[in-house]
């Protein structure tokens, strides 16, 4: 199997983290205006697309979803995850 370029790891990991960041802080805005708000699922995918870190701290910096037990226990179970894969495709 061929290894993936290290640094497109990284780039990728940051813009999906932005994203997911966004996404969270967005949804919270809407939240607040009353308006349409973005799906659990599409933040939820996000995450498990390597976005999980981003979207903890939005949670956590923006107060939103941290009583939801999915995004509250799923986005740290998400993250282990994603740790555990790129342990496993670094050896």
């Amino acid at each position: 199997m061929q290894k993936l370029d290290p640094k497109f790891i990284v780039i990728y990991a940051i813009v999906i983290n932005v994203v997911s960041f966004v996404l969270f802080a967005w949804d919270k805005r809407l939240a607040q205006n009353h308006r349409r708000r973005i799906r659990e699922r599409n933040l939820l995918l996000a995450s498990i697309l390597g976005g999980s870190i981003g979207g903890l701290v939005s949670m956590h910096v923006f107060h939103h979803k941290t009583r939801h037990i999915k995004f509250k226990l799923g986005l740290p179970l998400i993250m282990f995850l994603q740790g555990c894969l790129l342990y496993y495709l670094s050896l």
